[in-house]
This record gives C-alpha cells, sequence and structure tokens, in this order.
C-alpha cells in the first residue's frame, strides 16, 4: 500500500512539473544558442560574464553548458557586484578566484577593477553576458555590461549578449536621465531610472548611441515569444535571485518603489526582514495612521497595509517597529518609483520633526543623489516635502527617450 501511495504521489508531482514546463512561453537567448548547436561561437576562445541567473530552462548553468559543448572553448569566466556564484554581499568586493566546478580562472569585475583590463581578456576572442537584469538603471549588472562592451571594443573581441526578459516588462518608463556630474556606478548612462528595455536592447542603445567610449561588434542572441507587455511570471520561466535582496520576481517590481530612499538609512524597507523593498517601517511611525493617509491618495494600482515587524538585520534590527507593507494590484497603473516620494511627503506632514532630509545622515545624501541621477530631485523636494515639485522633472526626459529607445526594440508590445 506504501508503494502504491508513493507512486501516486511521483506521478502527481511528474505531471506537475510537466504541466508547469508547458506553461514556459519563453526561449532565452541561451536557450536559442543551444538550439543553434552554438554556432556563433565555434572556432573561438569564449570569455563568460555571468552569475547565477545565467541559466537555461531546466535551470543549467550557462557556465556547465558551454564548459561542457564540445565545439565550445570557455576559457575564463567574469563576475559581477555579488560574484559569478552569488556569494557576496551587496557591495562586497570580489577577488579574483577559480571556479571551483570546472577549474576556470574567474575574474572580478566588482574589486579592484570593473572594467576588464587587457591582462584579463588576453586570448578572448569573444564575451559573452549571461545575467537576468531587473530593468533598473541603480542595478549595478548593466554597468558591468557596458563597462565590458567598451573593453571589447578597445581589445578588438566580439561581445554576445544572450538575452533575457525585463522583468518589469518592456513598456514602464520612469524616471529623469542621469546627469554628467552623477555618472557613477549606480547610474552608469543617461537613461531613465526605469528604462523598459531588455539587456540586449540597452546593449543595442549604447551601441548604437555611442553611449560608450567605443563601440563594440556586438550581437544578440534573440529571445523567442517574449512580448514588451508580459511581466516576468508571464514568460513561465523560474526565477533566480539576482542578488541576496531579490530573492523573487516580484522583488525585482518592489526594487524602484523603495531603493532611493533606501539610499537614506532612514527607514526599514525590508531589507533585513522577509519582504525587501516591500514596506517602510520606523519605530516612531504609528501603522494604521500611516496607512489611512496614504490610501486616501487613492494612488492607482497600489494598497497600504499596515505592518507591525521587527527585523533579523540592518535598519532597525531588533526593534519593534511600525509601517506600511506595499501591495500592488495593477502594475499597468502604478508608477513604482513614486511611492517612495509620496511615503517621503506623507510623513513628514504626519511628524514634521521626521521630514526625511532633516531627519537622515546628511553623508548618505551624496549616494542619493547618485541614485536619482540628480541632485535636483533631493532640492526640489526638500523645499516643501511634496512629490508635486519634483514630479515635472523626474518625468521630464520620458517622451524623448521612448521615442529615442524604440529604434532598438527586438521584440514587439
Amino acid at each position: 500500500m506504501k508503494k502504491i501511495k508513493f507512486i501516486l504521489l511521483n506521478t502527481v508531482f511528474l505531471l506537475a512539473f510537466h504541466a508547469q514546463a508547458q506553461k514556459i512561453r519563453v526561449t532565452t537567448g541561451v536557450e536559442v544558442l543551444k538550439k543553434e548547436n552554438f554556432k556563433c561561437l565555434e572556432g573561438k576562445r569564449i570569455g563568460l560574464i555571468t552569475n547565477p541567473t545565467g541559466v537555461d530552462n531546466n535551470l543549467k548553468s550557462t557556465i556547465d553548458i558551454l564548459h561542457e559543448a564540445p565545439n565550445v572553448k570557455l576559457v575564463a569566466l567574469y563576475g559581477p557586484e555579488h560574484g559569478v556564484r552569488g556569494d557576496m554581499h551587496a557591495g562586497d568586493k570580489v577577488d579574483n578566484s577559480a571556479d571551483p566546478s570546472t577549474g576556470l580562472p574567474v575574474f572580478s569585475l566588482y574589486g579592484k577593477t570593473r572594467k576588464p583590463t587587457p591582462a584579463m581578456l588576453k586570448g578572448i576572442d569573444v564575451l559573452v553576458y549571461d545575467i537576468q537584469d531587473i530593468g533598473c538603471r541603480s542595478f549595478t549588472y548593466i554597468s558591468t555590461m557596458g563597462l565590458a562592451m567598451e573593453a571589447a571594443a578597445e581589445n578588438n573581441i566580439e561581445f554576445i549578449v544572450l538575452d533575457r526578459p525585463n522583468p518589469i516588462g518592456g513598456v514602464k518608463i520612469e524616471g529623469s536621465l542621469v546627469e554628467n556630474k552623477y555618472i557613477s556606478f549606480v547610474s552608469q548612462f543617461k537613461i531613465p531610472y526605469l528604462y523598459g528595455l531588455t539587456c540586449g536592447e540597452l546593449a543595442l542603445m549604447l551601441n548604437g548611441e555611442k553611449m560608450l567610449d567605443k563601440q563594440c561588434n556586438l550581437h544578440i542572441v534573440k529571445m523567442k515569444g517574449w512580448k514588451r507587455k508580459m511581466s516576468y511570471e508571464d514568460t513561465g520561466l523560474q526565477w533566480i535571485p539576482s542578488s541576496p535582496h531579490i530573492p523573487h520576481a516580484h522583488s525585482a517590481i518592489f526594487y524602484p518603489t523603495s531603493g532611493i530612499l533606501g539610499e537614506l538609512g532612514y527607514l526599514s524597507i525590508g531589507v533585513g526582514y522577509t519582504i525587501p523593498f516591500q514596506m517602510f517601517a520606523a519605530s516612531w511611525i504609528k501603522a494604521e495612521e500611516l496607512a489611512t493617509k496614504l490610501n486616501a491618495l487613492q494612488l492607482p494600482g497600489v494598497i497600504f497595509r499596515p505592518i507591525h515587524l521587527k527585523p533579523f538585520y540592518s535598519v532597525g534590527k531588533g526593534e519593534n517597529l511600525q509601517g506600511v507593507q506595499i501591495h500592488i494590484t495593477n502594475l499597468k497603473k502604478v508608477a513604482l518609483t513614486d511611492i517612495q516620494f509620496y511615503v517621503m511627503q506623507e510623513i513628514a506632514e504626519l511628524y514634521p520633526d521626521k521630514a526625511v532630509f532633516d531627519h537622515a545622515e546628511k553623508g548618505r545624501f551624496a549616494m542619493f543623489d547618485k541614485v536619482c541621477g540628480s541632485k535636483e530631485i533631493r532640492e526640489r523636494f526638500a523645499k516643501n516635502n511634496r512629490w508635486e515639485d519634483v514630479r515635472s522633472y523626474w518625468y521630464k526626459d520620458i517622451d524623448a527617450f521612448r521615442k529615442l529607445s524604440k529604434k532598438y526594440y527586438l521584440y514587439k508590445r
């Protein structure tokens, strides 16, 4: 009887797994590369820029796929922030090493240098980039991609992007362009905060609009089946944490709702609790009071729920905090980046002695400005603590960027 039950349970599991597999609607770049039998890599020495998100539909690492392919010669790995195996904390320097699985040399692009040096690229014919991005300018993988493209151009190396979905979709664009004084690794290029492109499309734009010091020989291995209107859930693909605090596909959507404010270390935004980037809380906030004020704004596509918690680490560790959890009810309608500024606005009204730019450490203002791409956002907001004073500046570049970026679309809506 036990054996029969085991067989039945195993059958149910396999059927469920098969049903899930049937729902996959998108063929990623690495899958297309496999189906083409790695033709574009044949006879070349390959360097791979990747991390744990570089996997095929069966969750096999692109490292192992290329290493095992008989007609591919993978000779080096390059790791972005968090490392090739994803075991480094945000901001931690990553050292050169050897990959324990393949024995290949691993060169860090988040240590002494963030751009591959000629020594790192010696003997390489092609650099391949396969990383799942989150569609937000301040997430540093696209900075790594752009600098690696420059290095490839300078060393006469081909650059290939294995394309992947933008988890926020290919329609939503928010935030002003980065200004010259605020170019940094968290705002490397003059693009909006949410830019509505896949990493392949973005690479084409960086190259085509000469946003790089030198343009490379670029090739994109396109996805099949992806549409701009898709959320990540629509793709049917499994999500691999793109960093320790982006554990789920929906984490990528919440990241721009609170990440800018999070740079100030002023409130807990859920990093150090179980819902990173999905909340705002402090010991002096009254949860029901703040939730009522925010919901009274009737912001499209979002509801705020009172929350009481005690973070395990980071801001507010071990303290009893109160605040609000963000619940997105309509991704198409919600303005993601606006949310944190409305929270700042309502906090200043409810708790005038806690107005963010009067209360946060001034030493953190520089990073806030870098992430925003300008000091104007902070300075305009600080005058009256009102989002309306900032909104027009934050959205001033959107129409022009949308028109420009359409030149580089590889996928239809």
